[in-house]
């Protein structure tokens, strides 16, 4: 009987990655096949992330959970991975003795050597450490699940804004090299994936190494190689860094049709004294500068962003700028949050005068702004022509397809199964809240 594994996994896009992964490893070395309930696993494993406020309290939460399983299967194994884990440590198996294994982002690879070593010694493993790009030589041949693929081109940050604990969860940038992204996104192709998103907590900071020379390859030349690989119809990536945001960037949207018609760009506030104290390196008229260039190149392109609200001593006229920011570019989407302290960065010893009332008074203001820019762009897709891949069933109606517009807008229309994997014309008859209405008007002939 194959052994069952149940993974949580909160966060990131680079999270859900990794948690693909964790479960790839996990059956090419024991067999484990992934179950959704956890009275029936035998190992148990929570990805975590530490990005917003109170991570490591809502990881305690879920492991207090858990006690009862622990205590149900004496040979239940628990590990804790992601990034609350590595910024925790030894100190998270002290705190919570039911946990067998503490492992970060980086050494998910080794979680087969690791649940050996447990079951031997009984004892907590820990292995937060940081072994450059050892992961990604370490993991098995990538396995597609669907039309659609995540593939992760680089890890880590060095920017080190003052907010943000990920250089000290991930560790610095790290790239893989050119061939090895190349290949994996090839063998995807074989296995039927028609798009790809390429991940990096900072994407477009990466430089790959180019076969055995000394020169390396940026995200904008990928870009151009991932167009070439047969199959691939749609590329998107993120996370993006705006300091990094390139001109090769903003060329590659006017240059090569099979780039996405979305770009997210984390600007996280319009205000020059603000952006300052973030550490982020650039200012709101070079960023403002950019947006006007992308839009130049490709109108219709659907707009993301990240904002951080209340930062330390932000005044109403900070807030105000930031508005104005967002009024100027037209963001259609973004996600935006309070400002919460991490422990271990700069800004946690900032000296915090926002009011918890006028913090969540200007993110409301925020996201009903946004929430209006989302639906005019919808109401402006209506009437128009999209190429949608078509993904999978309707979550609603099973009778309908759903897939997503290169804006990056769930599109459900009337259409048999049949037409999952292909690239479909698509009227656009109605916005609604979350996703659009359409009626199918062509399919693409099946690949030969």
């Amino acid at each position: 009987m194959s052994k069952k594994l149940y993974l949580i996994s909160y966060g990131c896009q680079m999270n859900d990655y990794d948690s693909a992964k964790m479960v790839d490893v996990l059956s090419a070395s024991h067999g484990y096949v992934r179950t959704q309930d956890p009275n029936e696993a035998d190992l148990l494993l929570l990805n975590t992330c530490s990005v917003r406020e109170k991570a490591q309290e809502k990881v305690f939460s879920e492991l207090g959970r858990w006690r009862q399983w622990k205590q149900d299967g004496k040979d239940r194994i628990i590990g804790v991975g992601g990034c609350v884990a590595s910024q925790e440590g030894e100190a998270l198996a002290e705190r919570q003795p039911l946990v067998d294994m503490v492992f970060g982002p980086q050494t998910l690879h080794r979680l087969p050597q690791m649940l050996e070593k447990t079951r031997e010694t009984r004892k907590a493993v820990i292995d937060v450490t940081f072994p450059e790009i050892e992961k990604f030589d370490n993991l098995p041949e990538p396995r597609a699940e669907g039309v659609t693929a995540f593939v992760s081109i680089m890890e880590g940050c060095s920017k080190y804004c003052t907010f943000c604990v990920v250089p000290y969860t991930r560790g610095e940038e790290v790239s893989r090299p050119l061939d090895d992204v190349l290949l994996e996104i090839a063998q995807l192709a074989d296995q039927g994936v028609r798009e790809v998103t390429l991940l990096g907590q900072n994407v477009n900071a990466y430089r790959g190494r180019m076969g055995d020379t000394a020169e390396t390859c940026d995200l904008a030349l990928l870009i151009n190689y991932v167009a070439q690989i047969p199959g691939i119809e749609r590329i998107r990536y993120t996370t993006s860094h705006p300091a990094e945001f390139s001109d090769a960037l903003i060329q590659a949207f006017a240059d090569e049709p099979k780039l996405a018609s979305y770009l997210h760009l984390p600007v996280q506030s319009g205000s020059d004294r603000i952006l300052g104290m973030m550490k982020r390196g650039y200012s709101r008229e070079q960023f403002l500068d950019k947006m006007r260039r992308v839009r130049q190149v490709r109108p219709d392109i659907s707009l993301s962003s990240d904002f951080i609200v209340g930062f330390p001593s932000e005044t109403e006229a900070d807030f105000a700028l930031t508005m104005d920011l967002i009024h100027q570019t037209g963001f259609d989407t973004a996600f935006s949050f309070v400002y919460s302290p991490r422990p271990g960065t700069p800004a946690a010893n900032l000296r915090d005068g926002v009011s918890a009332d006028e913090k969540h008074a200007r993110l409301m203001l925020l996201q009903d702004t946004i929430r209006s820019y989302d639906e005019q762009f919808k109401r402006n897709l209506v009437g128009t022509t999209q190429r949608i891949l078509v993904e999978r069933p309707s979550r609603r109606d099973p009778t309908q397809m759903a897939g997503r517009t290169s804006h990056n807008r769930v599109v459900n229309f009337d259409a048999p199964a049949a037409v999952i994997g292909r690239f479909v014309d698509v009227r656009i008859t109605e916005a609604m809240n979350n996703s659009l209405r359409g009626t199918l008007l062509t399919v693409e002939a099946p690949a030969a």
